[in-house]
């Protein structure tokens, strides 16, 4: 087999760059729309031992940002606006409308919550996988964020990305392993994450500084061992922010790699409750 990147779903053009957007399901149940967290090399294979145990019960979609996944690797604002126009625009070239039950890993918590602030119509509910939040980065100062983006550029440097960045094969076919693989050879530390990694600090604020979101929450968190000190206090705090139901789990950030049984069963009773 050559060494080809071949995507599962449709590259659309905004800007003058590729966006992937894959998608599965009729368009007569519940939108999901999968969003990654920072440096994800394959959003599309990361999410799928969560995803494809809820195609009977929902249309499927994964947006891949520039530099991720099969997107383009390219120079592009990452202020938290443009990051949310941007998977908007996407999504309606392929022909998706909201709403849309939005599910964010990590760092693309920041999107939801500002996706539901500009355009209240497109969100019917988040539901948080690991999601930070504007709390995340209250304790995060200018320096910190610094020093993030140099150890990303000095690992890309030194080769060192290709390495440090972990792969889950569970669920992945033969051909997806190997697509998986090609993709952190090419995506992983690139500009696009570096560049969202020196916006985040701005980014927080900006959320923070919007009105309150009245929006359907349900939260996944992970015993915080692989964020920071006081995530797990953010994220209980968020969650009575929010009026939110919080599942904590023992496991590390990637949760949906380890505990993706327990929530698909509660991702559908939630959005069950949703309908009521």
């Amino acid at each position: 087999m050559k060494n080809i990147l071949k995507c599962n779903g449709e590259l659309v053009t905004i800007n003058g760059h590729k966006i992937h957007v894959y998608r599965h399901g009729n368009e007569n149940v519940p939108k999901i729309v999968f969003m990654s967290g920072s440096g994800t090399v394959a959003p599309v294979y990361d999410f799928k031992i969560l995803y494809e145990k809820l195609f009977h019960n929902f249309r499927v979609i994964v947006i891949e940002k520039y530099g991720y996944g099969y997107s383009d690797i390219c120079e592009s604002a990452c202020d938290i606006d443009t990051l949310v126009s941007i998977q908007r625009q996407a999504l309606r070239v392929v022909g998706e409308t909201g709403p849309y039950i939005l599910a964010p890993h990590s760092m693309s918590g920041l999107e939801a919550i500002r996706w539901k602030q500009k355009y209240p119509d497109d969100v019917s509910a988040i539901i948080g996988i690991d999601m930070a939040t504007p709390l995340t980065y209250n304790n995060w100062t200018d320096e910190e964020i610094k020093k993030r983006t140099r150890l990303m550029r000095v690992a890309t440097r030194l080769k060192f990305a290709n390495i440090l960045c972990q792969l889950n094969n569970r669920s992945l076919t033969e051909d997806e392993i190997k697509q998986h693989k090609l993709l952190r050879k090419r995506n992983a530390f690139n500009i696009c994450y570096i560049n969202e990694a020196g916006e985040v600090k701005k980014n927080s604020r900006v959320v923070s500084e919007d009105d309150n979101i009245k929006c359907p929450t349900l939260l996944f968190a992970s015993n915080g061992n692989q964020t920071s000190k006081y995530w797990l206090d953010n994220q209980r705090e968020f969650a009575t922010l929010m009026s939110a139901k919080l599942i904590c789990f023992d496991c590390g950030h990637y949760i949906h790699h380890f505990k993706s049984d327990e929530m698909c069963k509660e991702i559908i009773e939630f959005t069950n409750s949703l309908e009521r």
